[in-house]
């Protein structure tokens, strides 16, 4: 074989060998700018191939054209470890017979090697490949940046296709996956829109609530004896999370303090921190805006690593088993600290664990920052609807009218009381926000059970059934 080139995409999934019944993956470092993800499923529902399952690390609102597939049982089945609202409402009034199965970032790795979820064909979302596909999301016009989680998808799966709309010389220097796991490559005249890879709340908050909360998150890091030479951190993309990590850089500049690395879904504010010298690398399995793709192509300190590397629990070591402290967001709260991400308040699936659970379960010191309320409805409840990640992994809750520590973790209590912070019991949390909001009434669940959520080490963590006006 001269070079592994196909003329169509059709031709691409013909010479894989899909058939009814087997399983697809997708990756999803182009987010809500993806294109491939549909334009395979069009092929294939035009191909007539029936019953497949769909497996991939994140859905979007761009990915809707799904629920037809599944209406039309192109698609069987949905593993997934993230759902964005828009889908989430169909699959909540159970358009599937199948229940979605929901993983974490490093469990679907750790299920895909194990071969519990074998993949047939993998399609690759590639901005930059070589005719041999040797590819990278670092270059061409659709570019992502990191491609960390594709890795599993391309070092397991039967078969690869690299779907790319930038065909470079061969050998392609600086490659993310190696032609070594690709089969064909398929040259399109658009992957996706660069834009669309950002996430939607990737600004610092500018609500006094949240740069309340932010500040006090900060402040929770500083006195809880992990902000020192070689400090590690995650943070998500919310607002009131960036805000409290320029919070942290402000103090980390002041005193000084070098840390060893940033990790996960990286950010432009991650950036600043890396040049400003509060990390010698980043760790980037995923870019959240396009000056953390400008980052990873010329910086060699910005590196990029596979989901595995993240945060798979069957890996010999991950990432996130290093992790000092990680910011992480609530859809709700209750008092043993569990924490819901997948569903709202309604019981509608909205979100998924995507690392939440990972890094909760590996760092440190996990800490939620949330506002008391949402909508008019208290944060923290006696039972979330919906069990993302267990109380157990979570160390902290950060909100505007104090701060709750899992009394798992009564040392860290006793460092934040004595640096003269507003500690109170998560239950006098639970109610002051309802006598802002009053009592909610309690959902009422459907008789269906619609998706299944699998904790990183494979044990079910809890069901989401659909929603009470399902008929």
């Amino acid at each position: 074989m001269s070079n592994k080139v196909v003329r169509t995409l059709r031709e691409a999934i013909a010479l894989s060998g899909l058939k009814d019944g087997m399983t697809v993956s997708f990756h999803h470092h182009l987010r809500n700018g993806d294109y491939v993800l549909n334009m395979v499923m069009e092929e294939v529902a035009a191909m007539n191939i029936k019953g497949l399952t769909v497996n991939a690390s994140s859905l979007f609102d761009t990915h809707l054209p799904l629920i037809d597939h599944a209406r039309n049982n192109v698609v069987r089945k949905i593993q997934t470890d993230y759902m964005s609202g828009a889908i989430g409402r169909f699959i909540s009034h159970g358009v599937m017979e199948e229940l979605v199965e929901f993983r974490t970032h490093g469990g679907r790795p750790r299920d895909i090697e194990l071969g519990i979820t074998p993949v047939d064909v993998a399609f690759i979302a590639a901005p930059a490949s070589d005719p041999m596909g040797n590819c990278t999301g670092k270059y061409g016009k659709s570019a992502c940046g990191s491609l960390g989680y594709a890795f599993p998808d391309a070092m397991n799966a039967k078969k690869v296709v690299v779907i790319t709309d930038t065909l470079m010389p061969y050998p392609l220097a600086g490659w993310s996956i190696p032609e070594t796991y690709v089969d064909y490559v398929v040259e399109v005249d658009v992957i996706g829109d660069p834009n669309g890879i950002v996430s939607g709340t990737t600004k610092i908050t500018r609500d006094p609530v949240g740069l309340v909360m932010a500040a006090s998150a900060a402040r929770v890091i500083q006195h809880s004896g992990l902000l020192k030479d070689g400090f590690s951190f995650q943070t998500g993309a919310g607002g009131a999370s960036l805000a409290a990590a320029k919070f942290l850089k402000d103090i980390m500049l002041k005193e000084n303090i070098k840390g060893s690395f940033g990790l996960g879904g990286i950010t432009g504010y991650m950036v600043d921190m890396l040049k400003a010298g509060c990390f010698q690398t980043l760790l980037d399995v995923q870019c959240f805006d396009l000056d953390a793709v400008e980052s990873i192509r010329t910086n060699p300190n910005h590196q990029e690593i596979s989901a595995a590397h993240y945060a798979s629990p069957s890996a010999r070591s991950a990432v996130v088993d290093s992790l000092d402290v990680v910011i992480l967001g609530a859809t709700e709260i209750d008092t043993d600290f569990n924490v819901n991400v997948h569903t709202d308040s309604n019981g509608y699936i909205m979100g998924g664990s995507g690392g939440h659970s990972d890094t909760a379960a590996g760092a440190k010191l996990s800490m939620i920052i949330a506002p008391l309320s949402r909508a008019r409805l208290p944060i923290v409840t006696d039972r979330v609807t919906c069990v993302s990640t267990p109380g157990k992994d979570i160390d902290v809750l950060v909100t505007q009218k104090g701060i709750a520590v899992n009394p798992r973790n009564g040392e860290l209590g006793e460092k934040l009381k004595k640096a003269g912070l507003p500690v109170v019991d998560i239950h006098e949390l639970k109610r002051t926000a309802e006598r802002i909001t009053g009592v909610p009434r309690k959902l009422e669940k459907g008789d269906r059970a619609v998706a299944k959520v699998i904790y990183r080490d494979g044990t079910l963590l809890d069901t989401i059934y659909s929603v009470a006006d399902y008929r």
